[in-house]
């Protein structure tokens, strides 16, 4: 998630402006390019979770992650060692700033030969790349806590004060973009042509450089990093706690229950009409009573994002989100063209929902209303059994990947309140391994959410061996495995459907799913981008935020949807408008959607011999641009052609949907 959805190397990645781009950087933080590890593994990406049904079927056994491998206990003695292991390495790395003078200098570094300067930039790469990756293991432990219990408030206390090295790496990261910054192009052409760290380092290496431009003053930089753990950070903890404790008593099945917002927004996809306009009236009303809330934290973070792009000479909030893509404007100009041209199709779509409900058009709490005869429940082990079954058909190692994910409780399944809604995979670096968090519902929409996120844990692994700075993933590749794995369990799901109505219940689970990447990321994408220009004049009322919100909703879902029945508050409970690091932190899920689509198309076309190829591309997201990754398979994503080419695959579904007689 939704969403990396990629959590790989999310985690600490953001703690280091490495010219660089959440990581899954699942969290990532922007600046020129500073992902903070400590909201990379929230971040995630959520995807969306369903409601639990009225009478609780048998799941079977949906269990609780295990990271006793990583450490015994959040209080126990190896993580404190933990945390004073990484203060050490920050002092040490201190140290060695001032004695080498790394900093930023008009007249250029300190150090006056290129094989001085190449001493130096390795030291500080190999120290670098050990500290974040252990701090992106502190930080991923943590959020093991935080992300399943929010009244956790050990943990809540731990998170604050780890947070602190994260600004004190984000310290060390100024310091030494600001110093690469003044290496002529010609210094830093004879650097990272050398073998060894240098070389291995190039890409990252260019990219800090290019992006140091965009840095302020060291001492401004440092006291913005500071200042963000009790700006944005805060903020956006507030939105997140607000959410996750939200709860609404509701009736359901006559009897009266306190349903968790998480629970009660899943009610959209119950198959009573009655329940979800009901379940819609009492989220409206439960977010009305605490829209303010909402609006400060929103206020709170676009007005920091504005200041610092502002003070960073960035042209607008949409100059750092492409560059940590690592795009170009041509690239996001192409592909949201081609997306807007392709919504005559999703409205069809919506259209002809509304036909098989009987209704003229569709109100927002049937938006996600069940369709077709698919009332299987799965339980999690026939979700585990499926899963490896499709997997180990496209390769034996995908298939070990995600048996290993089973078989070791790296997933925690269960719905449960103070437990965040949605999903996501994080990168635990210290031990290679990855965690998911899931609601599992035994829907088909959940079986194709565990293997979406184990896509991403897949490409986690195709990035073991590589150094943490070598792995940075921007968000626009984090979803190649994710989409291409969920791809590959419904396209089977599809050709096991025995009747109409199944093949309906399956056409109806993917097409609800492309519509929201590409209809409703592109409302999301237009609201973003309007408070962000309204909000550098004035602060915006709750009010303000949700009238932008049903215009963004009316540009994109047009006649498709009751205009008199949108979701103004869609912009509550999102949290990725609260990443100050990772603005428009939407657009990248719609890319990874029509991207692994035109991949998938390119395995079916080549088959076995495609998978080593796709390895290699997944081992290679952090050494190159979007651009350059892709045109090892032909592609030109600059062109528009590229992207109708993927939103043509999904136009056949919506017919393949409009024509079934079920």
């Amino acid at each position: 998630m939704a969403p990396k959805k990629k959590a790989a190397k999310k985690t600490a990645k953001k703690a280091v402006t490495k010219a660089k781009s959440k990581a899954k950087v699942t969290k990532a933080k922007a600046k020129p390019v500073k992902k903070t590890a400590s909201k990379a593994a929230k971040k995630p990406v959520a995807r969306k979770a369903k409601a639990p049904k009225s009478k609780a079927p048998n799941l079977g056994n949906v269990p609780r992650w295990d990271l006793s491998n990583v450490y015994p206990s959040l209080e126990g003695a190896e993580f404190k060692a933990g945390v004073a292991d990484l203060e050490s390495q920050l002092a040490a790395i201190d140290a060695y700033l001032a004695e080498q003078k790394v900093e930023k200098r008009s007249e250029g570094p300190v150090q006056t030969s290129t094989d001085e300067l190449a001493t130096v930039l390795s030291s500080l790469l190999d120290k670098l790349n050990k500290a974040m990756r252990l701090y992106g293991t502190l930080n991923a432990y943590i959020a093991s806590y935080t992300t399943t219990d929010s009244y956790n408030q050990t943990a809540r206390r731990t998170e604050s004060e780890v947070e602190q090295y994260g600004v004190h790496l984000q310290k060390i990261d100024v310091a030494i973009s600001g110093w690469v910054g003044t290496f002529s192009a010609s210094q830093l052409d004879e650097l990272t042509r050398r073998l060894g760290t240098l070389a291995d380092h190039a890409f990252f290496l260019k990219e800090v450089h290019q992006q140091s431009k965009y840095l302020m003053d060291s001492a401004e930089e440092a006291l913005a990093a500071e200042l963000s753990l009790s700006g944005s950070n805060a903020w956006g903890k507030l939105q997140n706690t607000t959410n996750s404790q939200l709860s609404v008593e509701f009736k359901l099945d006559g009897k009266l229950q306190k349903l968790p917002m998480p629970a009660l927004i899943n009610l959209r996809s119950h198959a009573d009409p009655n329940v979800r306009r009901r379940g819609y009236e009492a989220e409206m009303a439960a977010f009305d009573g605490v829209k303010e809330v909402y609006a400060a934290a929103m206020n709170g973070v676009k007005g920091e994002v504005h200041t610092l792009n502002e003070r960073r000479g960035r042209s607008d909030a949409l100059h750092s989100s492409v560059d940590t893509s690592r795009i170009d404007r041509q690239t996001l100009d192409a592909m949201m063209e081609a997306m807007h041209e392709s919504f005559p199709t999703f409205r069809r779509y919506f259209k002809s929902k509304a036909q098989r409900l009987g209704k003229q058009s569709l109100a927002w709490w049937d938006l996600y209303a069940p369709m077709g005869s698919m009332d299987r429940v799965y339980t999690y082990e026939e979700a585990r059994d499926f899963i490896l079954e499709q997997f180990g058909g496209f390769s034996d190692d995908l298939r070990g990947l995600a048996k290993r994910a089973f078989d070791n409780n790296w997933i925690d399944a269960e719905m449960r309140e103070g437990k965040s809604a949605g999903a996501f995979c994080m990168d635990v670096p210290g031990v290679d391994e990855s965690r998911i968090l899931a609601n599992f519902d035994g829907s088909m929409d959940q079986l194709s959410t565990l293997a979406h996120e184990l896509g991403h844990a897949y490409h986690n692994e195709c990035l073991v061996g590589k150094t943490f700075l070598q792995a940075i993933t921007p968000m626009t590749l984090a979803e190649t495995a994710s989409i291409m794995c969920e791809t590959i369990i419904n396209n089977a799901s599809i050709k096991l459907a025995q009747t109409p109505g199944e093949k309906l219940a399956i056409l109806e689970n993917q097409l609800l799913n492309a519509s929201q990447v590409i209809v409703d990321i592109t409302s999301r994408y237009l609201f973003e981008k309007e408070v962000f220009e309204r909000r550098a004049k004035a602060e915006l009322s709750a009010d303000e935020l949700c009238e932008i919100m049903e215009r963004a909703q009316l540009a994109t879902y047009g006649d498709g949807l009751d205009p008199k029945q949108l979701h103004k508050y869609m912009w509550t409970w999102k949290p990725h408008y609260y990443y100050a690091g990772f603005s428009f932190y939407n657009y990248p899920y719609a890319f990874g959607l029509l991207f692994g689509t035109g991949l998938y198309a390119i395995y079916q076309q080549r088959g076995a011999e495609f998978t080593k190829d796709y390895r290699e591309l997944l081992a290679s997201t952090g050494l190159g641009d979007a651009a350059t990754l892709a045109q090892r398979f032909g592609i030109n994503i600059r062109e528009k052609k590229f992207w109708q080419d993927s939103l043509a695959v999904i136009g056949q579904q919506v017919e393949e949907y409009v024509n079934i007689k079920a």
